[in-house]
């Protein structure tokens, strides 16, 4: 299929594009490189640099495409709630553009990286897709929007629309992986610390009714959020929105993230105790029997060690180019 990736230069833009290009698909990407690095965007993908809003109109109304993966967004939940307007207009507003590209020129497939965040702080764990949607950030209500705005150009349209919602994401693939100017993520924090690049890694709560005391995260293999995107897109029905939870569907506490790190890479972690965080859950682990019941989608990479393995080596390689603390 020829496909357009919109956000192709960031993380799992960048790994999704390399796994469709491993599949035998024609990619072009579209990225304004705001948040994603220019080598990141893998060979045998044009690139098209700019903004979503602009570029990927005129190039679905000049080029027939089979589908649409949409990864391009604004994602700092901290930013979106200093800077909402942000989060509404480079999500949602220019979503909606990409949206009416694709009803005008036809394209039939569109696959959408949506979030956890659209449930907030659920009630229950495993979290399906049955869960309330509350989210608790503009982040997470951009998402939502935008989830809403597919269903009903999937139902009005005849678009064959799936979003996933994916909890915490982490490791490397074929050269690629986190390398963000403000990171957030634990795993790549931790490695960070592990490197030199940062003095310590700040562990939010220990007083959770945990086996630790510590949060409870889920997270996903990188390669395996890949493999997901290739079978929702395969499997998208005219029509419908489906979405689908992904995650490994076991938890991990921040200690125990801790710990795999330190057993990785042979190095010390300064950790320092904090407070919790306004708004955290105590744990966040996802169902993903949905997708493994009507995607096929079954994760592969399962095990931590090989999760931090992989995203410590993506580091290692990645050397002098990596952002160092505090930018």
């Amino acid at each position: 299929m020829k496909l357009l990736v919109t956000g192709g230069a960031g993380y799992v833009g960048s790994v999704c594009a390399q796994v469709l290009l491993e599949s035998g698909h024609e990619v072009a990407v579209i990225d304004d490189l705001s948040t994603g690095n220019r080598d990141a965007v893998p060979q045998g993908a044009r690139f098209l640099e700019g903004d979503i809003a602009e570029v990927a109109p005129e190039l679905l109304a000049s080029e027939s495409f089979d589908g649409v993966l949409h990864f391009a967004a604004q994602s700092l939940v901290g930013e979106s709630v200093v800077e909402p307007e942000k989060y509404w207009h480079g999500n949602v507003v220019k979503t909606l553009t990409l949206l009416e590209a694709i009803r005008i020129s036809g394209t039939p497939r569109l696959v959408f990286s949506s979030t956890a965040a659209t449930y907030g702080e659920p009630e229950q764990s495993p979290i399906t897709e049955q869960a309330p949607t509350r989210p608790t950030n503009p982040y997470g209500a951009s998402k939502l929007a935008i989830d809403h705005a597919i269903t009903s150009y999937a139902v009005a349209h005849r678009l064959a629309a799936t979003s996933l919602r994916y909890f915490n994401v982490a490791g490397a693939y074929a050269g690629f992986g986190e390398n963000r100017v403000v990171e957030t993520h634990l795993i790549p924090l931790v490695l960070q610390v592990a490197a030199g690049y940062r003095d310590k890694v700040s562990v939010f709560g220990t007083d959770w009714p945990t086996k630790d005391g510590t949060a409870i995260r889920d997270y996903i293999h990188i390669r395996d959020l890949a493999d997901a995107h290739i079978l929702a897109l395969e499997s998208a029905e005219p029509g419908t929105h489906r979405i689908y939870n992904l995650g490994s569907g076991a938890g991990f506490s921040v200690r125990e993230v801790i710990t795999a790190c330190q057993r990785v890479t042979g190095k010390p972690i300064n950790a320092v105790d904090a407070p919790r965080r306004a708004g955290d859950p105590a744990v966040l682990i996802a169902s993903s029997e949905r997708a493994i019941a009507e995607l096929g989608w079954r994760p592969q990479h399962t095990d931590l060690d090989e999760i931090v393995s992989d995203a410590w080596d993506y580091l290692l390689a990645l050397g002098p180019r990596a952002h160092a603390a505090g930018s």
